[in-house]
Parts: structure tokens; C-alpha cells; sequence
């Protein structure tokens, strides 16, 4: 990549090889694998997604992100929303770490709980949790694991909605990567009541409501 330096490089035990990153237009990103994670072009297909949740007038007070990496998703939230409870999951915590380092992730303003996803959400469910927007962006690298596909974790999701709340998925969308996220939409509909599919560059975001 032009102008590209390498600030730190890591590996994970979760993630494998966790490249930090800066170069011209696009700042500084996280990359998993090679595919970046957080920062860089994932902050502007989520500026994206997350300006069309606010234009359409979603009252957002609490939000949950099961699959926080860096804190990019997080950070956008926080502006768009700045008075909203954010909730951030992430199973690796070296990805929050560096995420603090290198991308202003203030967990002041984000309550962070390192854990499995589904582990964590069937524990809000217990408590009775609601949100008014969950984000799902459970990628290592450009792997989709297949227990977050399954519908008893997507009819989780559901009951951890609000009654006029929004779940947003995010799915790679670009060769291979196509006809995964199309058949996924297909499972989603199964569950939501209304399902919508935006693309903003090469990821097709999902966006449920009940």
C-alpha cells in the first residue's frame, strides 16, 4: 500500500498476525491477516451504516457491539450518539489493547467485557438486557465463525432488542464472499420481520428490526 509503515506488529492466539498500520489518506488501521479490522476503510463503511441509522431517527440510548476490535464502530457510535451506554464484546484482547494505543478508543466512554459473543449475550439475556442497536461484526480476519450464523445466536440477538431497536451485521461482500452473505440474508429474514441490505463498499451491512 502507498506510503505504508508498519508500526507494531503482534500475534495472537486468537487472531493469528495483528499488523498496526499508517499510511497516506488513510491513517492509522489494525489489519488481521492482512485484512484490515479496525481504523482506515472500516471507519468510513461504518460512518456510512451508522449515518443512515441516525437518518433514520432510531432513538439510540444504549448500544451493544459484539465484536469490538479496535473500537472503530465504537468511536462512530459515540459521536453520533455521544449520550448513548456503549457496550463493546471482544474475545481478543490484544485487539483492544492496541486499540487503545493507536485508535483513541476511550474506555471511559465504551464499557469493555472481553469474552465469547455468544457466551456473553446469552448472560444478557438472562439479566433481561435490552439495546436499542446491536452491532455484529464477528470477523477474525476474513473468517465469519459459524456458531454466530446459526439461528439459536441470531434468535438470541432478537431478544436482546428493544421492541423498536436495530441489529446491524456486517458481512464481507466481494468474490467468494458474495454468495456467503446473500445466503446469510436469506436466514436472517427467517427470523426478523424486516431485514435491509446497504453496501457500502465491499461489505454488505444487514440491518434487522423487529
Amino acid at each position: 500500500m502507498l506510503g505504508q509503515k508498519v508500526i507494531e506488529k503482534r500475534i495472537s492466539p486468537i487472531n493469528g498476525r495483528i499488523t498496526v498500520a499508517r499510511s497516506l489518506g488513510l491513517g492509522t488501521y489494525i489489519q488481521v491477516e492482512g485484512l484490515t479490522q479496525s481504523g482506515g476503510i472500516v471507519g468510513g463503511i461504518w460512518m456510512k451504516t451508522l449515518k443512515k441509522v441516525k437518518s433514520e431517527k432510531f432513538k439510540i440510548k444504549s448500544c451493544l457491539i459484539l465484536g469490538l476490535g479496535g473500537g472503530t464502530a465504537a468511536k462512530i457510535a459515540k459521536s453520533l450518539w455521544p449520550e448513548a451506554e456503549i457496550t463493546g464484546v471482544e474475545i481478543d484482547p490484544i485487539m483492544v489493547e492496541l486499540g487503545i494505543r493507536y485508535l483513541s478508543l476511550e474506555v471511559s466512554g465504551v464499557k469493555v467485557v472481553i469474552g465469547d459473543a455468544l457466551e456473553i449475550s446469552e448472560k444478557l439475556k438472562v439479566k433481561s438486557e435490552k439495546f436499542d442497536l446491536i452491532l455484529v461484526d464477528m470477523y477474525l480476519g476474513d473468517k465469519f465463525p459459524e456458531k454466530f450464523e446459526d439461528t439459536t445466536f441470531l434468535k438470541l440477538i432478537l431478544k436482546l432488542l428493544t421492541s423498536n431497536g436495530l441489529v446491524v451485521f456486517n458481512r464481507l461482500y466481494y468474490g467468494e464472499k458474495r454468495p456467503e452473505a446473500v445466503k446469510f440474508g436469506e436466514k436472517l429474514k427467517k427470523v426478523f420481520p424486516t431485514v435491509e441490505y446497504f453496501y457500502p463498499q465491499a461489505n454488505l451491512m444487514f440491518l434487522c428490526s423487529p
